[in-house]
């Protein structure tokens, strides 16, 4: 959605700028009510844009009924209002007189209104489109997807249990710095090893992590180890469980070796399980 254009108010029919900033919670989604009765798609089967128009409005009522959201927006239509202002009230005469003013004032070093405008509003316009993602994220991980049933079912009925082939599950993490990663975003990257069937997401504030589900065992072998996503914070991919390899006669492995490999598995399953558990106690 265009933040820089879309007046949310107006979508749901209400009145803008100071009005709008005055109205309660109680009054926007009684009109987002109404307003979902008219433009519902079921009621225009002829109008090839009614499920758009829906999501619109769906959108607009999602960042109006938010407080921190709904408070970057108002801001917003009020540096844009002031900015309205001052370009009708200046003439002629009055830009000739501005641009003196403003030419002393960058040679005092002053800061330049209108810049300072501009920045102010670029910077609210950046927060407003973070609360949207915000809030899409929440919504997002409210869900429970059929791939977090399908482990737990698996993980509760043990080796004897009907549930999801863990040959075709993925397990990702990353550092919850920088770019962070969503479910849509994840299911793009893998999307380029095969079809895609669950993404699973469970974040805490230092380290992001998620259970992707592959179609097919040959393409959850073709991410394993692979490095992708964002170069400066990369994807760490890692079976769900390991493909079952044919056993072949080798030379014993040296003891030390060994010790630290059993305790990398150790990390990898109580990662695995801590994981599994905090997912079970959102259900």
């Amino acid at each position: 959605m265009d933040v820089d254009h879309v007046d949310h108010y107006r979508v749901l029919g209400l009145p803008s700028g100071e009005e709008g900033a005055k109205l309660t919670e109680k009054e926007i989604s009684k009109a987002y009510k109404w307003k979902a009765l008219e433009l519902h798609p079921d009621k225009r089967p002829d109008d090839p844009d009614a499920h758009d128009n829906f999501q619109k409005l769906k959108s607009s009522y999602e960042i109006l009924k938010d407080e921190k959201a709904r408070k970057l927006f108002d801001d917003l239509l009020k540096i844009k209002r002031e900015k309205q202002q001052r370009q009708s009230q200046q003439d002629g005469k009055r830009r000739k007189m501005m641009s003196d003013l403003e030419e002393r004032e960058r040679a005092a070093f002053a800061p330049d209104p209108a810049v300072k405008a501009r920045q102010e509003e670029e910077k609210i316009a950046r927060q407003l489109k973070e609360e949207i993602e915000r809030i899409r994220a929440m919504h997002e991980n409210k869900r429970t997807p059929a791939a977090f049933a399908s482990v737990k079912e698996t993980k509760q009925s043990g080796s004897g249990g009907v549930g999801l082939d863990k040959e075709k599950v993925l397990k990702v993490s990353w550092e919850k710095f920088g770019e962070d990663y969503t479910a849509e975003r994840l299911r793009e990257i893998f999307s380029e090893f095969g079809k895609v069937e669950d993404v699973v997401i469970k974040s805490s504030k230092k380290k992001g992590s998620a259970l992707v589900v592959m179609a097919t065992k040959s393409a959850a072998g073709a991410a394993t180890g692979s490095v992708c996503g964002n170069l400066s914070n990369p994807l760490l991919v890692l079976p769900l469980q390991p493909a079952v390899a044919t056993q072949i006669p080798s030379a014993p492995k040296p003891v030390e070796t060994e010790s630290i490999n059993n305790l990398v598995g150790a990390g990898y399953q109580a990662h695995e399980d801590a994981i599994l558990e905090k997912l079970r106690e959102k259900v």
